[in-house]
């Protein structure tokens, strides 16, 4: 080598001055982390009379989005049908019975003994996991056939997915304190100590936290829903709540906004909430093809399961 010719460290402090200024992309170096797994426990995919969005394009936007489960519903029952048996690879699909044709059943279930008839009728199937999302208003929970609903989940080990208001929640328990509910929205405003006495109180009650109100406020999260998620980590769920065509178009932002406070718990607490718990309660009802892709992982989370 000549005397004088520069090799290859005496570049090293340009290169790292052109990084730190941004004129070279940090992408040349590694690889962009996939963003936090989700498991959305709410969601539509209604058909009334076709779907929103075909199903390939759903499925497309769940790879996308990094969702490796979901709790399916739909209005009537057929989408939650096909996205079952379509089997997608890497993506767990957990479909529970709605108790609506229409979307006016949402006001007649309770007292419509032929929803009773459709709910046994579709669970012959043989794959469903739970009953659900139902509406339920206060004393409306206390018809008899919501009671048969509840304890007919009961004994066949089914799940309760209830958009339910305190009231019509606390009716549930009373028709069979063995139910195992899924609270849709926590109730939506219902104060956040109210909700911690209600998960002691209740040890089969796990809240699901779409268009759940005050968790976060100018995308910081408040104090009072952090020390909740950190006292009681392995009882909350995400959803998208895709009740309306405006929430498929929005799903990505959706999903967004639950990994920005999520990033401000710790880092079990978050997985927890975002996918674990989910897996948990649904580990060993309808699994994963076992030749479906890992779950992409961030580094933090690779080799955990």
């Amino acid at each position: 080598m000549i005397r004088g010719t520069p090799t290859g460290w005496h570049y090293l402090p340009t290169l790292i001055a052109a990084l730190c200024a941004g004129a070279l992309p940090l992408k040349t170096l590694a690889a962009d982390p996939a963003p936090l797994p989700i498991f959305d426990a709410h969601l539509h995919y209604n058909w009334e009379p076709v779907p929103y969005y075909s199903l390939e394009k759903v499925l497309a936007l769940f790879r996308q989005q990094n969702v490796t489960g979901i709790l399916a519903t739909s209005r009537p029952n057929d989408g939650t049908r096909a996205l079952y048996e379509a089997k997608p690879k890497g993506l767990k699909v957990v479909p529970f019975i709605r108790p609506y044709r229409v979307r006016a059943d949402i006001q007649t279930w309770m007292d419509d003994p032929s929803i009773q008839e459709l709910i046994e009728t579709e669970y012959k199937r043989g794959y469903y996991v739970g009953i659900g999302e139902f509406h339920l208003s206060g004393k409306a929970a206390a018809s008899q056939w919501v009671r048969r609903t509840v304890n007919f989940a009961v004994e066949k080990n089914l799940y309760l997915h209830a958009h339910a208001d305190d009231e019509a929640l606390e009716i549930l328990f009373a028709h069979n304190s063995d139910a195992r509910i899924i609270w849709a929205h926590t109730g939506f405003s219902t104060a956040p100590e109210k909700v911690a006495a209600y998960l002691e109180r209740h040890r089969a009650l796990w809240c699901e936290l779409s268009y759940r109100q005050g968790i976060a406020i100018g995308g910081k999260l408040t104090a009072e829903w952090k020390a909740l998620f950190e006292r009681y980590p392995d009882r909350f769920l995400l959803g998208s709540d895709t009740w309306v065509n405006e929430r498929w178009d929005n799903y990505g932002s959706t999903l967004s906004d639950y990994r920005s406070w999520l990033a401000q718990l710790p880092r079990d607490v978050a997985e927890k909430i975002a996918f674990r718990n989910a897996e948990r309660l649904f580990a060993g009802r309808d699994a994963v093809s076992e030749s479906s892709p890992p779950r992409r992982t961030t580094p933090e989370t690779s080799g955990k399961q």
